[in-house]
C-alpha cells in the first residue's frame, strides 16, 4: 500500500497514535473517551479509529491551565463597579 504524503497526515487514528496525537498515555486517553473528554471512535469493521478532527475539536474544548476560556475580561470591570 502507499504510504501518504508527510503534508496530508490521515484522518483516522488508531488508539495509541490517538493518544500521542493529544500528548498523554494510553491508558489516560481511554479515561478521557470514558469521561467524554475525548470522542468516542469511530469504527471500520472490527477496529476503532478515531477521527483526527474529532481530537482537534475535544482538545481545544479541554480547560486552559488557570484560565476560563470563556471569561470576558470586561465582566470582571462590571462586577467591580468600573463600567463607563
Amino acid at each position: 500500500m502507499p504510504q501518504l504524503p508527510t503534508s496530508l497526515p490521515p484522518r483516522g487514528l488508531s488508539r495509541e497514535i490517538a493518544s500521542q496525537y493529544i500528548g498523554v498515555s494510553v491508558s489516560k486517553f481511554d479515561e478521557m473517551v470514558t469521561d467524554g473528554r475525548m470522542p468516542s471512535p469511530k469504527r471500520i469493521d472490527a477496529r476503532k479509529v478515531w477521527d483526527r478532527d474529532a481530537l482537534d475539536r475535544a482538545f481545544f474544548a479541554l480547560p486552559d491551565d488557570g484560565a476560563d476560556r470563556d471569561a470576558n475580561p470586561w465582566d470582571a470591570d462590571l462586577v467591580a463597579g468600573r463600567a463607563a
